[in-house]
C-alpha cells in the first residue's frame, strides 16, 4: 500500500481514500461559478501547518484558551487510516480560510463513539463523521463553510458512505437544522463528548442517499449551489 506521509504526521493511505472530485454525481450543471479560494486535500508540513492556524483560530473565538490551546498542534486523528483535511486557500495571498476533518469508520470507529453507542440502524454502515470545522473570520467565511460542505458531500459520494455524521453545540447546531441534518438520538439532546472537549453536542446525521431529494423538495437555498452549479475551485485531486 503506497502511503503519502510527511515530518509533521500527516499520512494518507492512498489505496483507502477516495478522490475528491467536484463532478460527482451531482446532476447537470446549470452554470459556473468561481471562488476568491480554492478547496483541496490538504497533504504535507505546510498543509498541516496552514490548518492548525485556522483550526486554533477558529476554536479559540468560541472557547477558553485551556481548551483550545492543544489545537496547535496536530492531533493523533489527523494521522490515522481513513482520514484526509480539507483546505480552504485564499487564491490573492495562499493563506488559510477553512478546513474540515472527515473520518470515515473504514479503519476504526468514528471519534465520536468513544462516548455514545451508535444506534442499531446505523450499524455496519459506512459513515463519515465530520470534525474540526474552522473558517477564518472575514466576510467570506459563509461561502466558504458551504463549499466545505459541499466538499464533505462530494467525498462521501465517492466513498460510498450511507450516512454523513456530525456533532453540534448550541447554538450552531440550528445551523445543521437548516441544512436538515436530524438527530441521532432525538430523546437525549446534548451528550458531553470526550472528542470536543467533553462539552454538551447534538450527534446529527444527513443520509447521503436522499439529501438531494430532500433539499429540492423543500427548495433549499443551497441546493443549485450543491447540486447544479460547477465550481473549478473545488480541486480535482487523485487520491487513490
Amino acid at each position: 500500500m503506497m502511503t503519502i506521509s510527511d515530518a509533521a504526521g500527516v499520512s494518507t493511505h492512498v489505496a483507502m481514500q477516495p478522490r475528491l472530485v467536484a463532478k460527482a454525481n451531482v446532476g447537470s450543471f446549470k452554470r459556473t461559478e468561481y471562488w476568491p479560494f480554492t478547496l483541496r486535500l490538504a497533504s504535507g508540513a505546510q498543509d498541516m501547518a496552514k490548518v492548525l492556524e485556522v483550526r486554533h483560530s477558529a476554536y479559540a473565538r468560541h472557547l477558553p484558551e485551556a481548551l483550545t490551546a492543544s489545537l496547535l498542534e496536530p492531533e493523533a486523528l489527523d494521522r490515522a487510516d481513513g482520514v484526509v483535511l480539507l483546505l480552504a486557500e485564499s487564491k490573492l495571498d495562499g493563506a488559510p480560510m477553512g478546513t474540515m476533518r472527515i473520518q470515515t469508520n473504514q479503519a476504526q470507529p468514528l471519534a465520536l463513539e468513544q462516548s455514545v453507542q451508535l444506534p442499531q440502524w446505523m450499524q455496519g454502515l459506512p459513515l463519515a463523521e465530520a470534525t474540526r470545522l474552522g473558517v477564518s473570520l472575514d466576510g467570506t467565511a459563509r461561502l466558504v463553510k458551504a463549499a466545505l460542505f459541499k466538499a464533505y458531500y462530494l467525498y462521501c459520494l465517492q466513498a460510498g458512505i450511507r450516512y454523513m455524521v456530525i456533532t453540534a453545540r448550541a447554538p450552531l447546531d440550528r445551523q445543521y437544522e437548516r441544512m436538515l441534518f436530524q438527530d441521532v438520538y432525538p430523546h437525549l439532546g446534548y451528550i458531553p463528548l470526550s472528542h470536543v472537549f467533553d462539552l454538551p453536542h447534538r450527534v446529527m446525521y444527513l443520509d447521503v442517499q436522499n439529501v438531494r431529494q430532500r433539499w429540492e423538495d423543500a427548495g433549499h437555498a443551497w441546493s443549485e449551489f450543491m447540486f447544479y452549479t460547477e465550481h473549478p475551485d473545488l480541486h480535482q485531486q487523485a487520491i487513490a
